[in-house]
């Protein structure tokens, strides 16, 4: 099994169109079983295109917002089924980014989805506060296993501190949890994992697993090495321009886990946001 997980940036990344189309020429090379986006947009004032047009579409059905027609997880799968590649999909929109765009994740799976799970792991639920986060998961057909796509806030953060959604969301997990059932955390968790006492340290101890560290084979596992918003002038923690490793894959059990490698970094295909992207694959 191959997994993905990428913060897309999506429509406010620069160039847009033409990273969009270098993402999507990843996907058709790699076709990971199950991709988790994270930062996937929409214009809040673009047309709506009802269900029945988006093929492979499940909607989270307790959090109606409809798919506009510049969604880009909706782009990526329209995009990839005239090239014959086909994915299942789910998306959810958790608040309003940059004044003007319906904000949240995706899902992508090469099974079709039975069941589409969302919760709230933030203290507000504004959706005009940016600070609202909220987690996006999914149970495929002939598997009992949950994929979440996460995106968390910062340790330090005085509103919104990531321990208190973490512990919130570790609430969630926990009672989803049952025998034989795998759990897997994947996204930009806005955490490094070379601070001790902070967020990620938070989760290891918690019992969840870093798949880098389980991988056979892996490379730096550096994800962002620029100045991105949330991590200019020490917002985040550390050095401003240091390499660091942001974007994980957790699971609740012990698997083995044959490779973990950064992609759309420039040296595994282009670069298309101001994330990279981590990709495992895991014995089944």
């Amino acid at each position: 099994m191959k997994l993905m997980t990428l913060n897309t940036h999506s429509l406010v990344e620069s160039s847009y169109e033409e990273k969009k189309e270098k993402f999507i020429e990843t996907l058709i090379v790699e076709q990971p079983d199950v991709v988790a986006l994270q930062e996937v947009n929409q214009t809040a004032s673009a047309g709506i295109i009802p269900d029945v047009m988006l093929a492979g579409y499940k909607r989270c059905m307790d959090f109606g917002l409809p798919v506009r027609e510049d969604n880009h997880a909706k782009e990526v799968v329209e995009a990839l089924r005239e090239k014959d590649v086909y994915y299942y999909w789910t998306w959810l929109s958790a608040k309003i980014g940059y004044g003007k765009y319906d904000e949240g994740m995706a899902l992508l799976s090469k099974k079709p989805i039975m069941r589409v799970k969302q919760f709230l792991i933030s203290q507000t639920d504004d959706y005009d506060n940016w600070k609202t986060r909220k987690i996006l998961g999914m149970q495929t057909e002939g598997s009992d296993d949950i994929f979440f796509t996460v995106h968390m806030g910062w340790w330090n953060d005085e509103e919104e501190p990531l321990k208190k959604q973490w512990e919130k969301m570790e609430k969630l997990t926990k009672s989803l949890e049952k025998k034989d059932r795998t759990i897997w955390l994947m996204g930009d968790f806005n955490s490094l994992d070379n601070v001790k006492q902070e967020g990620y340290e938070l989760i290891c101890e918690s019992g969840w697993k870093d798949s880098y560290c389980l991988a056979e084979q892996k490379d730096s596992g550096v994800t962002v090495e620029e100045e991105i918003d949330g991590w200019r002038d020490g917002e985040g923690g550390g050095a401003v321009k240091d390499a660091k490793r942001l974007d994980y894959i957790f699971c609740n059990t012990q698997k083995k886990v044959k490779s973990s490698k950064v992609v759309c970094n420039g040296k595994n295909y282009p670069v298309v946001s101001d994330h990279y992207g981590v990709m495992i694959e895991v014995e089944d």
